[in-house]
This record gives structure tokens, C-alpha cells and sequence, in this order.
């Protein structure tokens, strides 16, 4: 497995790029996201990769940072997601706005991005939600500020789910989870987000 490239980067030509590492040009694919922020052809530059292997090809996938390379290794094992969907996804949206979008269920923010319809959306939402934490955790812990939530993803997420079997909404249980204190854990948590429930 190749996890990281370093070397000249000798062409630029979205989605790939071409890298010189000791005398051998490696074609990667990148996401815009990465493509912009790589320097001008003749300079160095670093890639962490993904090789994707097929019985028809050896794909090499390039991202300038942790986050997004995490992100698109999630996005390729959710069903009917290749890895061309998954760099449209990381050129439309970062990984923290995208975590906010699982985290919120919202199916309008994901069917903005080329190539992801209605049912694309709700199928990555439904099969991410449950990844939540882990998923946070994997992208280096980002924080969910949803107008201003500071609790961690996985506290939030288990909240919300307790609030949902008491029979609140979603919406209401993301309404209460509002404003939770930073590093706030789930049995403070769910107290809080009661309490803010029963002021109405």
C-alpha cells in the first residue's frame, strides 16, 4: 500500500496530478480541495494517498490533509459510493462541514454536491449516522459547533438518541443539544438537554 507520496510535482491537470519521487511519475487523482492548495509544477510537494485496486486498474487517490483522506476511505465503503463520487464530495465540502451535515441530517446540504441525488444523500446519512463518533474521531476529533455545540460528535450523538427514545423529535433533541458545554459528557449532557426541553 502507497500512504504517502513526496517528491516534485511535475503536472497539475484536475483531477490528477503527476508526482516525480526518486525518478518514477506517479498519476494521482485529488480532490479540488487539494488541488489548491498544491504549488506550482517544479516544486515539492506531499501527498497522503489511497492505492484503490480493481481487477482493471491500480488507482492512486492524493489528499493534503488527514482529515480528508479519513473522510474518503469512509465515503468508498458506503454502498453505491466509488471513489469518483467520493472526490466529488471532498472538492464540494470539507470534512468538518460534511460532519455537520451528518450530524444534522441534512439531506439538502449533500445533494448540492455533483453526482449525489436525493437518495444518494439519504442513503450516506443513514449509514454515516451510526459511524458518528467514530467518524469524529477518525477526522481528529472536530469539534460540532451547530450553533455553538461544543459537546463531543459521540456524547451528542447518544444524547440526541436517548432524547429521540423518550420521544422527543430529531429536531427538538438537536434544538436541547444546543450550547452543551465543551467536552459536556452524555449523563451531564442529557440532563442539560432536558432541562433547556422542559423551559419549552
Amino acid at each position: 500500500m502507497i500512504g504517502r507520496l513526496h517528491g516534485t510535482l511535475l503536472e497539475k491537470n484536475a483531477p490528477w496530478v503527476l508526482v516525480d519521487t526518486h525518478g518514477v511519475g506517479y498519476e494521482v487523482q485529488v480532490p479540488l480541495s487539494t488541488l489548491f492548495v498544491l504549488p506550482d509544477p517544479g516544486q515539492p510537494c506531499t501527498l497522503l494517498t489511497h492505492l484503490v485496486v480493481r481487477e482493471d486498474a491500480h488507482s492512486l487517490y492524493g489528499f493534503a490533509t488527514l482529515d480528508e483522506k479519513q473522510l474518503f476511505k469512509t465515503l468508498i465503503k458506503v454502498s453505491g459510493i466509488g471513489p469518483r463520487t467520493g472526490l466529488a464530495i471532498l472538492s464540494s465540502i470539507t470534512p468538518q462541514d460534511f460532519l455537520l451535515a451528518v450530524h444534522s441530517q441534512e439531506t439538502a446540504r449533500l445533494v448540492k454536491i455533483p453526482g449525489i441525488g436525493k437518495k444518494t444523500a439519504e442513503r450516506l446519512l443513514l449509514e454515516l449516522k451510526g459511524q458518528l463518533g467514530t467518524l469524529n474521531s477518525g477526522l481528529g476529533g472536530v469539534s460540532l459547533p451547530v450553533g455553538g455545540l461544543q459537546a463531543s460528535a459521540s456524547a451528542v450523538d447518544e444524547i440526541v438518541a436517548a432524547l429521540c427514545a423518550l420521544g422527543y423529535s430529531d429536531k427538538e433533541a438537536l434544538l436541547a443539544c444546543k450550547g452543551l458545554p465543551e467536552g459536556c459528557g452524555v449523563t451531564d449532557g442529557l440532563k442539560l438537554a432536558l432541562k433547556q426541553l422542559s423551559r419549552g
